[in-house]
């Protein structure tokens, strides 16, 4: 009898669901044939009949709750319909081949695209990771709907998150984060990208989370009283001045006032646009008249008008954005905006996309154009850290405007300098950039760029790019490129200098390299795990192979010890250990003997840490934190780069010196609560400093530290405190 209830309540649920489903897809989209969707609720029904989610509730409520999302942002049927039977692949017995038969060849294969990203794991070691972003960045420029679906996956996933485990949260809230967040803001999906977001920043860092919710809820109230005032007064002079518009008003986004404490070190207090409104009107000559009836009630804050109407941003965001002072001395922002422009801004990409009538419109495929430059881009980058960073850049960046001499607008990531400009104009512009104008006036390639600026690049024939340009460009294309070039040219000077160092050798030990085949060259640069014999020379002219050793393969007839790849006489392991100190014991290279191994001091990276190694000239491997800003510097050149892992911990005590500064309020009794808590984790201070101003305080404290779980802990703790807004570690310690 039980049973038969909870199967008449899971039925009339799932029902209810389906019934809100075609009444929504019916409203937005009362032309369309909605059979397809009625047809995919039957079959998921069929075949996912008895599985149950980690809630408890029926599975189907899952696929029901995706096709909503998409109904919500108006999806054509076929898209609802493979939301649908977005699971029915990876979690029943269904084949490809069945949707296909069943739905026909649009759906399968929207289906069979979201089945491919379901399965990728952004958590893997980064080689994998890498390769899976490439994938589903062509998932997306061969079917936007493809990753769509999978946003709105993702969406109902992270709204239910409370009922799996919390390490299963942690991993699942950080790629909503790094990976879904920035590409829905990418794709301009404003209202998706937000809620992401928020859910992200809520598991993956409770503490501040709560926090921070509970500062804003605390001036909720204060801040929509103000908000109902200063809305009045403003729908008052519209209706005077004769302009129909739609007046919002809002407080800020927990997430998004997070990141702006975090990026400018400052409190709540301070946050000036907590309080926002939105003015949508009927034209775009309406937007510039309610811009000039803003700044005639209120006083504007100078530098903070944006004109993203005349400038789109990349993701085709438009609005103009004005921040005003009241009488009283409060600040809040307003954003003005057409209807159009406000549905681009929470639906992005999906608020045109229309796939009836078949292939994409001329304007949707100028909406994809930022994506297949990303796909672009990505092909000359072989660098797996490399590669994951210039997208992170490239979904998430900050951008400014700038002009050619012609007038056209060039949009790049903040900071970016002319050598940025040059090689978005053309990679041979960038290869032979010698100087730049910037409005008129000789510069410093290193110059920093800002919006409105007219740039002319100055070149010379035969001029090449620089390694130093790597420390100043900010756009991928260009580091691309740089990297590109560099590699190939250094590549080949490594190729020579290693047969100069082998040919050296060999006279040493009178062999004569003539007498050496061809084929043994290829055997013993398959011994190390190379392709080819210039890829062996090339490691012995970046100085990851010995010289020595390789002969004694190629010709171990000569009056030499046959040595292992890798092994190295301990004599100079332990010069280069007392030159470079460090617990350089607790790393090995992976594979190899014991090379000359060192921690670099630019990043210090403790036991637990990612951790990558890099042959450098001379001093053996430099092992760097995975996250160091100098990786992704170094490692253009991917021969230099070695897998390196903390050894097995022996039990023997050791410790590491890190650096963390606390942002606080200045108040009385911090110091002694933040030295409290870090004498509890059984943690030595070494040295501690603090600066006050304005009612804040940043505290720098250098500590010993065991391995990465010991400062984890460290900082959760220290974050606990009340009146601490943010804790971060400084990776180089004087």
């Amino acid at each position: 009898m039980a049973t038969l209830r909870h199967q008449i309540a899971t039925t009339t649920l799932t029902l209810t669901k389906f019934r809100e489903l075609m009444h929504r897809m019916q409203e937005n989209r009362p032309n369309d044939d909605l059979e397809i969707i009625r047809k995919a609720y039957e079959y998921s029904q069929k075949y996912h009949e008895g599985q149950t989610r980690a809630s408890g509730e029926p599975y189907l409520i899952h696929p029901l709750e995706v096709a909503l999302v998409l109904a919500e942002m108006k999806m054509d049927p076929v898209a609802v319909a493979a939301g649908l039977l977005h699971d029915s692949v990876e979690d029943t017995s269904v084949t490809v081949s069945d949707i296909r038969r069943e739905f026909g060849e649009q759906v399968a294969h929207i289906v069979e695209g979201v089945t491919k990203i379901s399965k990728i794991d952004f958590a893997t070691r980064e080689e994998q990771q890498a390769e899976n972003l490439r994938k589903m960045m062509l998932a997306m420029v061969d079917d936007i709907r493809v990753v769509l679906i999978k946003l709105a996956d993702r969406l109902h996933n992270m709204r239910t998150l409370e009922h799996l485990p919390p390490e299963r949260q942690q991993k699942i809230a950080k790629e909503t984060l790094e990976i879904y967040g920035p590409i829905a803001h990418r794709l301009g999906m404003g209202k998706i990208r937000g809620e992401l977001e928020d859910l992200g920043f809520r598991y993956l860092d409770p503490i501040a989370h709560q926090q921070l919710y509970e500062a804003v809820e605390a001036r909720r109230k204060k801040g929509e009283a103000f908000l109902a005032k200063v809305d009045q007064v403003l729908r008052d002079k519209l209706k005077e001045a004769g302009i129909m518009a739609r007046v919002e008003s809002r407080i800020k986004r927990v997430y998004s006032i997070h990141k702006k404490l975090v990026r400018q070190h400052i409190g709540i207090d301070q946050v000036y646009d907590l309080c926002a409104m939105r003015v949508i009107t009927r034209s775009v000559q309406d937007c510039y008249a309610v811009l000039g009836i803003i700044h005639n009630l209120w006083r504007p804050v100078p530098g903070r008008i944006k004109d993203f109407i005349a400038m789109p941003r990349p993701n085709f965001y438009q609005s103009l954005h004005t921040s005003v002072i009241t009488e009283e001395g409060t600040p809040f922002e307003i954003q003005i905006r057409t209807e159009e422009m406000h549905k681009m801004a929470e639906e992005g990409i999906a608020a045109h996309w229309k796939y009836k009538d078949g292939p994409v419109s001329a304007q949707d495929e100028q909406r994809l154009a930022w994506l297949r430059q990303v796909v672009e881009w990505q092909q000359d980058v072989s660098d797996p850290t490399e590669f994951l960073s210039t997208l992170k850049i490239d979904l998430y960046p900050e951008e400014v405007y700038i002009f050619t001499p012609k007038g056209k607008v060039v949009v790049l990531p903040r900071d970016s300098t002319p050598i940025d400009f040059a090689y978005t104009i053309h990679s041979e512009v960038g290869h032979s950039c010698t100087g730049a104008k910037v409005n008129g006036r000789m510069v410093p390639l290193r110059h920093k760029l800002h919006s409105g600026d007219i740039v002319e690049i100055i070149t010379q024939p035969g001029h090449k790019p620089s390694r130093d340009w790597l420390s100043v460009v900010k756009s991928s294309r260009a580091r691309n490129k740089i990297k590109h070039w560099l590699n190939i040219h250094q590549r080949e000077r490594a190729i020579e200098i290693g047969r100069k160092l082998i040919e050296k050798e060999a006279r040493k030990y009178r062999v004569s390299l003539k007498d050496i085949k061809d084929e043994d060259f290829q055997k013993v640069s398959s011994d190390y795990g190379l392709g080819r014999a210039d890829d062996l020379m090339a490691g012995i002219g970046y100085g990851k192979y010995s010289a020595r050793q390789v002969l004694g393969r190629l010709a171990p007839s000569a009056n030499q010890p046959m040595v292992e790849p890798g092994a190295e006489a301990e004599g100079l392991t332990s010069a280069v250990r007392r030159v470079f100190g460090g617990d350089t014991n607790a790393i090995r290279v992976k594979g190899q003997g014991d090379l000359l191994v060192y921690r670099a001091r630019c990043c210090n990276p403790i036991r637990g840490e990612s951790i990558v190694g890099y042959v450098t000239r001379g001093k053996g491997v430099a092992v760097h934190s995975l996250n160091c800003s100098n990786v992704v510097n170094l490692m253009y050149e991917p021969e230099r780069r070695i897998d390196v892992e903390w050894a097995r911990d022996d039990g023997t005590p050791s410790s590491y010196p890190v650096k963390l500064t606390v942002f606080c309020d200045d108040r009385f009794g911090m110091l002694k609560q933040l030295t409290s808590v870090i004498s509890d984790t059984k943690t030595n201070i070494r040295n501690i400093e603090a600066k006050t101003g304005n009612g804040q305080a940043h505290i720098d404290v250098v500590i010993d530290i065991a391995d990465l779980k010991h400062l984890e802990q460290l900082i959760v703790g220290v974050r606990k405190i009340p009146g601490v807004h943010d804790v971060q570690r400084l990776q180089k310690i004087n």
